[in-house]
């Protein structure tokens, strides 16, 4: 994977792209027939014009919202290769600041997607076993086994995530392959015997069932209808990984195997629905049902295979769109490490052992995968209408707004009906999902809301001008009175393009010390639109001592400041920007960078409470994100900062000039001083209150 030409077609990209892209939506056939028949009741009340009605709508399905919505026109919408809703939003969001909420609930339904669609492919999958014999082994009728085994499967699938799937990865290829052949060559198996199964391909019957008496639930069949592309957004997310050709070659062939193992389904429930053996029997699944006893382990096999592809892919898949939204600001930092060096593939402890414990809970919660249906879908649903929503904006730029009208109403009418149609199902299970949602839009919101609070909030007192303080900083880095605190004195903070800089950095150099260095280095780290991309622009300020340099990295790239940094000194010296930094002592003789101390500023809330100019929605907002920045990895772990020489200073939310010794003051501990000593900063800190 980590040589593959992503703007050519070729045998091992189709492969790869058939065991990465596909889990999702193949898969499907596990439980989508088994959802209908629910819908219908039972076997034995399935009529034919129920059963083509139904196939055609997922032919029809999968040709508009998958084949053409995805495929044919969001495909379209790459972020230079990238897929994905977060990249369609890197690749929009300069167009309307509203487009920020169809990201952000189309993410967080997504990610909730992610901890749903392991639960319910698994259990499918493992429920096949039932009463089957393998060898001398019994497999038991219970329920309960079938938890067990699913439980066991998806705690070693989350444990294993840290290794990284670089050699059983080499596997999901051959082995998808091999499964869509088989769903292909059962469908036929089935079809034969009721070739007439065919006609679905007529759109007259999709139309025609949804207001058919033979329909018992109306239009809200489409919630089950609509499981059959739930792998749609998934494949235009994988579209970075194994690029848009390979796609395009490969979909026709999964679409026709898809069809044709629901044609063979379909073939096999109107066969045996007046067969006395299932005409009243529950919880058949058809797709195990039709296969014949001496393959039936097989199938089960393979199933089981392709369900864990499936729900690896989307745990993976995961990793990415919170590494996604975290560069975007729409998450608190995550530690994130590369298991293997496969381009692209990573590991979240966090999201990982956030997932596990939910995925089981859902498993347990539910019980079976036929009560998991309620659930899964809605996720996707949402997501699928906010990806809808964003592609407007891509549309009337790329061609016109009445062309970008009409598409997106067509899609959205559509969608907007599967979306009615799995909320009808909320009291049934999908308030689990839409509760998964918000947990993770609310954090999303926090985040992303509080952090833009808080810059409208700072007032102009907080930012001086680098320009303007550019001389002390020169006269200081020569003045030999001070020691010599470092040779490379680096702050991580935002210099804006008309060089203001928040006061607290300044005040840290000039005021808590003096700090003393060879060069102050100002470091500004900006996220691009473009996922990998990684270049920096330098700003010597006319002199050789104070340097501005800003830094632009992707939304996907990794944030190692340090690394970056030993680079961009290496360069400035090489080229005699930089006076030389050669250290008296080093086990590196050739060394030509000084030592570096990094300075950290932390904000704290201490004056948030206090202020009756900050509204409460405000306080609470920028309060939360705070939080959240002290439970998540600090900027040292964050920046790869964690070998390398940090000081951490801690700082009032809300720093002003004309208060900043009374607010350093306040943050001082005052324990183990003596009581002279205490009283009068007590007596200081009452002044600059009461001011």
């Amino acid at each position: 994977m980590a040589t593959l030409d992503l703007k050519k077609v070729s045998t091992a990209g189709m492969l790869v792209t058939i065991g990465i892209v596909y889990g999702d939506i193949g898969t499907s056939p596990l439980y989508v027939m088994n959802a209908l028949v629910g819908d219908a009741g039972t076997i034995g009340q399935i009529d034919i014009n129920y059963m083509l009605g139904a196939i055609s709508l997922i032919f029809w399905t999968l040709m508009i919202i998958t084949t053409i919505k995805y495929v044919l026109i969001a495909m379209q919408a790459d972020n230079k290769g990238e897929g994905g809703i977060f990249s369609l939003y890197a690749l929009v969001r300069h167009r309307a600041k509203w487009l920020v909420w169809p990201a952000l609930i189309g993410g967080a339904a997504l990610l909730a997607d992610g901890t749903l669609t392991p639960a319910v492919t698994v259990t499918s999958a493992i429920e096949g076993l039932k009463g089957q014999q393998i060898g001398n082994l019994l497999f038991s009728n219970s329920q309960n086994t079938v938890l067990i085994v699913t439980s066991i499967v998806l705690l070693t699938l989350f444990l294993i995530q840290r290794f990284g799937t670089q050699l059983i990865g080499k596997a999901f290829g051959p082995i998808m392959a091999l499964w869509f052949i088989f769903l292909a060559f059962a469908g036929v198996y089935n079809l034969t015997a009721e070739p007439q199964m065919l006609k679905a391909l007529s759109p007259y019957y999709a139309v025609h069932i949804l207001f058919s008496p033979d329909n018992k639930v109306g239009i809200l069949i489409l919630g089950s209808i609509f499981l059959a592309t739930t792998g749609a957004e998934a494949l235009y997310a994988d579209m970075g990984h194994v690029g848009k050709k390979n796609i395009y070659a490969t979909w026709p062939l999964i679409y026709v195997a898809l069809m044709l193992n629901y044609f063979g389904q379909g073939a096999w429930v109107i066969d045996h629905a007046q067969n006395p053996s299932f005409q009243n029997a529950i919880n058949i699944n058809p797709f195990f049902a039709m296969i014949p006893s001496q393959w039936r382990i097989i199938a089960i096999m393979l199933a089981t295979l392709a369900a864990i592809i499936a729900s690896q892919s989307l745990i993976t898949g995961s990793y990415t769109l919170v590494n996604e939204a975290i560069g975007l600001k729409f998450l608190p930092r995550m530690m994130i490490s590369h298991p293997n060096n496969i381009k692209g593939q990573i590991y979240i402890p966090t999201i990982n052992w956030i997932m596990c414990p939910i995925t089981l809970a859902i498993v347990w919660f539910f019980r079976s995968s036929h009560h998991m249906e309620s659930a899964y879908g809605l996720a996707i649903t949402i997501t699928m209408l906010m990806t809808t929503l964003l592609l407007y904006e891509f549309l009337s730029y790329r061609f016109t707004k009445n062309i970008a009208r009409i598409t997106i109403l067509f899609f959205a009418s559509i969608e907007g009906i599967f979306l009615f149609s799995s909320l009808t199902k909320f009291i049934h299970g999908g308030y689990v999902t839409i509760i998964i949602m918000l947990v993770i839009l609310g954090i999303m919101y926090v985040w992303f809301f509080g952090n833009r609070q808080r810059q409208k909030l700072e007032r102009a007192s907080e930012y001086v001008s680098l320009l303007g303080n550019k001389e002390q900083l020169v006269t200081l880095s020569q003045d030999e009175r001070y020691p010599l605190y470092a040779t490379n004195l680096v702050y991580l903070t935002k210099v804006r393009s008309n060089y203001q800089i928040k006061l607290n950095t300044l005040y840290s150099i000039l005021d808590k010390g003096p700090k003393r260095a060879k060069v102050y280095w100002f470091v500004t780290v900006n996220e691009t639109n473009v996922p990998y991309e990684s270049y920096y622009t330098v700003d010597m300020m006319d002199t050789k001592n104070v340097v501005n340099i800003q830094l632009y990295l992707g939304f996907r790239n990794q944030q190692s400041i340090s690394v970056y940094l030993h680079q961009i000194v290496r360069d400035l010296i090489d080229q005699e920007i930089l006076d030389p930094q050669e250290p008296d002592y080093s086990t590196d003789k050739n060394r030509k960078v000084g030592d570096f101390k990094f300075v950290i500023i932390s904000e704290e809330p201490a004056d948030l409470v206090r202020s009756e100019t900050i509204s409460l929605v405000d306080k609470t907002l920028i309060g939360g994100r705070i939080f959240l920045q002290h439970i998540t990895p600090s900027p040292i772990s964050w920046y790869r900062l964690i070998f390398s020489d940090v000081i951490e200073e801690s700082t009032p939310l809300f720093f002003k000039r004309n208060q900043q010794d009374g607010e350093y003051l306040r943050q001082q501990k005052i324990t183990n001083l003596p009581p002279e000593r205490r009283r009068r900063i007590n007596k200081l800190k009452r002044i600059y209150k009461n001011r």
